[in-house]
C-alpha cells in the first residue's frame, strides 16, 4: 500500500510529446478544473488549495528528481463553461487533472480530457452516472450521489422521518442527487414527494410555501449554497418546521452567511471528513490555516489527498506521461490523510461512507459518519 508521504525516487526518463510531456528542465503540470469564479466559488477555492499546498510542499521537499507547475482551468461550475476550461487546460499540456469538480462540468469536460489519455481525478463530482458513460481517464475519488442520497433516507428514516419533500434546483448535480435521495426514502419505507425550483430563482417564497403546505416532517434541498441560503430565509418565513437537510453543494461556511440565523439546525451531508476535527488531518488543517489565513473547507483535503497521489504514482514511474500515469493511479491503493483511495474497473471510488454535519449557531459542526450515528 502507497502511503501519503513523498518517496524519493531515482533517475527518471523524462521524454514524451503532447500532454505526455514535461518541460525540458522536468517540470511537470497538474490542474485544477472548477469554480474559480461566479456564484460558487468558495468550493472551488477550497479545493484549489488543498492542490496548491500538496504541490507547494512536493516542490519544497527536495524528495523527487521532478518539479510540478500548477495550473487554474476556472469552469465558473458550468458546464457551458467546461468544454473552454478543459481546452485551456490541455492546451497547457497538463500531465493530469483534479477534478472538474461539479457534475455537469464533468460529463462534458471528460471526453476531452479522455481523447487526450489525461487522468482527470474528481474529488468532488458526486453524479452517479458520471462513470458509467465510458470516460475511460475519469476517475471519482468520492462517494457517488448514490451514497449520499442514501445516507440522507437512512438518517432521516432513523429520525422518524414518515414523509419528506425532496427539492432540487434543477441542474445535474441538484437531480441527480434529489432522484436517487427520492428512490432510497421510498426503499426505507418513508413517503417521498418531489418539487423542483430553478437555481437563480429571485424570489424564494412560493417555494417555500409549496413545502410548508406539504407538512412533511422533513425537507432534502438538492442544491448549492447560493440558492440554499436564501431558501433557508423563506421556509423560516412560510413556517416549515420539519429537518431541514442539504448535501456536499451546501456544506460550506457561505450558507451561513447567506441564511443567517435561518441556517442554524440545518443537517448537512458530506461524503468528506472535517480536516480540522479528524486526528488524521488536523496538521493539515493547520498547515492549511497557515498558508492561506483561513480554515480548510469542504473538499480541501481531499483535493490535498488527491493531489498527493498523483504524485506519488509519478515518483514510481519509470517514464512520466499522461498514459503511464493513468494506468498506474487505476491501480493504486494509496493511503491520503482522510480515507484509502481506490478505483474500480469503472473509476469509481470503492469506499462510499458519507457524515453528517449540523449548523449550529454560525458554526458547521461535524458529527461523525452517519452509519455510525444510525447504529443502534
Amino acid at each position: 500500500m502507497k502511503i501519503a508521504a513523498p518517496l524519493a525516487v531515482g533517475a527518471l526518463v523524462l521524454t514524451g510529446c503532447g500532454n505526455d510531456s514535461g518541460s525540458a528542465d522536468g517540470t511537470y503540470k497538474i490542474a485544477f478544473q472548477g469554480p474559480l469564479s461566479g456564484e460558487n466559488v468558495q468550493l472551488g477555492v477550497n479545493m484549489e488549495n488543498g492542490i496548491k499546498l500538496a504541490i507547494d510542499e512536493a516542490n519544497a521537499s527536495g524528495d523527487y528528481e521532478f518539479k510540478l507547475e500548477y495550473f487554474a482551468a476556472d469552469d465558473m461550475g458550468l458546464p457551458d463553461k467546461a468544454t473552454s476550461a478543459a481546452q485551456a487546460a490541455l492546451s497547457e499540456e497538463v500531465l493530469a487533472v483534479v477534478g472538474p469538480a461539479f457534475s455537469g462540468p464533468a460529463d462534458t469536460a471528460a471526453e476531452y480530457y479522455a481523447d487526450e489519455g489525461v487522468p482527470a481525478v474528481s474529488s468532488s463530482a458526486t453524479r452517479a452516472d458520471l462513470t458509467t458513460k465510458g470516460y475511460g481517464s475519469f476517475l471519482r475519488a468520492v462517494p457517488n450521489d448514490s451514497a449520499q442520497g442514501a445516507g440522507m433516507a437512512k438518517y432521516l428514516a432513523s429520525e422518524g422521518a414518515k414523509s419528506v419533500v425532496v427539492v432540487d434546483d434543477k441542474t445535474d448535480y441538484g437531480v441527480g442527487l434529489a432522484d436517487v435521495a427520492i428512490a432510497e426514502l421510498k426503499k426505507a419505507g418513508v413517503k417521498a414527494q418531489r418539487q423542483s425550483t430553478p437555481q437563480k430563482t429571485p424570489d424564494y417564497s412560493a417555494a417555500a410555501k409549496r413545502v410548508a403546505n406539504t407538512k412533511a416532517d422533513a425537507m432534502i434541498y438538492a442544491g448549492y449554497y447560493e440558492d440554499a441560503g436564501p431558501f433557508a430565509k423563506k421556509l423560516d418565513e412560510a413556517g416549515f418546521d420539519g429537518i431541514k437537510m442539504s448535501g456536499d453543494g451546501t456544506n460550506d461556511a457561505q450558507f451561513i452567511k447567506l441564511a443567517g440565523g435561518s441556517a442554524d439546525g440545518w443537517k448537512l451531508t458530506c461524503p468528506c471528513t472535517d480536516p480540522n476535527e479528524e486526528d488524521a488531518t488536523k496538521a493539515f488543517a493547520e498547515k492549511y490555516e497557515k498558508e492561506f489565513k483561513r480554515a480548510p473547507g469542504t473538499y480541501s483535503a481531499e483535493s490535498y489527498d488527491v493531489t498527493k497521489m498523483i504524485i506519488s504514482e509519478m515518483a514510481e514511474l519509470d517514464e512520466i506521461n499522461s498514459d503511464t500515469l493513468l494506468k498506474a493511479l487505476k491501480k493504486t491503493k494509496y493511503k491520503g490523510l482522510t480515507k484509502e483511495f481506490s478505483f474500480d474497473d469503472k473509476g469509481e471510488f470503492r469506499n462510499q461512507t458519507v457524515y453528517m454535519y449540523e449548523v449550529n449557531g454560525k458554526k458547521i459542526e461535524y458529527e461523525g459518519s452517519i452509519d455510525d450515528l444510525t447504529k443502534g
